[in-house]
């Protein structure tokens, strides 16, 4: 009789545990897939920040191209500044503008960009002297 009883118990247990482990497979699949979007949520943080340092490596390469230019022209260099502040375009950052102002040998170039999607404007300076 024990015997039966305690069978009958453990199917009764058997029983209130059903679909236990689909929703213990559910859950763990929604676990899962919140990691995954913290791994792509990531992976883009990582592609903006390597996109925002690229442009910030060519302004400053633009700064230093135009400013080893006007070295070599540095009797002239009231013909590189920007007469109308508007800065001139330029094509190898998004939005750019290039602007240079000339005080006497102090040099001023200032390039600008506007990330694609974001309201900031970026801004590299570069100022320095030019004797000669």
């Amino acid at each position: 009789m024990q015997l039966r009883e305690y069978q009958m118990k453990r199917q009764l247990n058997l029983q209130k545990q059903g679909g236990v482990v689909l929703i213990e497979g559910l859950i763990a699949i929604v676990i899962f897939a919140f990691g995954v979007l913290a791994v792509i949520g990531m992976q883009a943080a990582t592609v903006r920040q390597a996109t925002d340092a690229k442009y910030r490596v060519d302004a400053s390469f633009l700064a230093s191209e135009t400013l080893g230019r006007m070295w070599g022209n540095r009797n002239d260099l009231d013909s590189f500044e920007d007469e109308d502040g508007e800065g001139e375009a330029i094509a190898a950052l998004p939005n750019g503008r290039r602007f240079i102002t000339v005080v006497g040998t102090q040099v001023t170039i200032r390039i600008t960009w506007q990330m694609p999607g974001e309201a900031a404007v970026r801004t590299y300076s570069l100022v320095t002297r030019i004797n000669g």
